[in-house]
């Protein structure tokens, strides 16, 4: 950790005389920037993968990040000796400060308070973006065959139904060899709808998150959320360009784009 505190604390001396005090504060977004980039390979890869946990490997690997940061505007002192960045401040509020410490020092709209509303509304309108976007791939993506209930077609029994629905599974299993979408109940199908609409409001979790933890660690989620989304816009773009080029309309073959079908795990990345 006192690796990473001294990473910091030069990169705001760096910037001191253009940003004063709160040049420690930007050294933190732009040490978070230098983080995606150096992650911005896997997160390539991921999307071109276009799978839940691939999508989620960039999230994962921050992790140890977003705890080294925590801890550098939790403790007050690092390797024996004072913690120094926490005289730092965004504002008028220290960087090691949290919105129930902001609540106690002048209330929702004192000058500590502001410079939390500020925050929480950036997060808010990165939030906002990411649903808009999951709900619109979730909504783009392919629709699924249902599957066929044994016994019944077109909704009314017929002879021999264990038959004939081993054979309709018999063919759906050879559909999905052919490459087209698996088969689903339509029990499934309501499930996959009612997951595709609750997914994209996650990203609001962060929200909450910023609320209990130091300013500096919820600057951190601020910025890699804000640079998740831009990623991923740009990346679709890229690829909806590409596919244009190409003089195809960017589809999988079976209607939708690659990513589509894996919007879910998208989203939560």
């Amino acid at each position: 950790m006192s690796v990473f505190t001294h990473l910091v604390a030069e990169l705001g001396r760096l910037m001191e005389p253009v940003l004063a005090e709160s040049a420690t504060a930007a050294a933190i977004v732009l040490f978070t920037v230098l983080v995606r980039l150096a992650l911005h390979p896997l997160s390539r890869a991921a999307f071109r993968g276009a799978t839940p946990v691939a999508g989620c490997l960039p999230t994962l690997l921050q992790l140890p990040v977003f705890f080294v940061m925590y801890r550098a505007f939790s403790s007050s002192e690092v390797a024996g000796g004072a913690n120094e960045l926490l005289g730092h401040r965004l504002f008028a509020a220290p960087l090691g400060s949290r919105w129930a410490d902001a609540l106690g020092e002048g209330g929702p709209f004192g000058a500590q308070g502001l410079v939390f509303l500020g925050l929480f509304a950036a997060v808010g309108v990165v939030a906002a973006w990411s649903a808009v976007r999951g709900r619109r791939a979730a909504a783009a993506a392919p629709a699924v065959p249902v599957l066929p209930v044994a016994g019944t077609r077109g909704g009314k029994a017929v002879p021999g139904g264990a038959k004939g629905g081993s054979r309709g599974a018999r063919a759906g299993a050879g559909a999905g060899r052919a490459g087209a979408p698996a088969a689903l109940s339509a029990e499934q199908q309501a499930a996959m709808r009612k997951l595709g609409g609750v997914l994209p409001l996650l990203s609001f979790g962060t929200l909450v998150t910023a609320a209990v933890v130091p300013l500096a660690a919820g600057l951190y989620l601020l910025t890699t959320t804000a640079w998740s989304v831009a990623e991923r816009a740009w990346l679709q773009h890229r690829k909806d360009r590409a596919a244009r080029a190409d003089g195809t309309d960017g589809t999988d073959g079976t209607g939708g784009t690659d990513g589509q079908v894996a919007a879910a795990g998208r989203v939560a990345g």
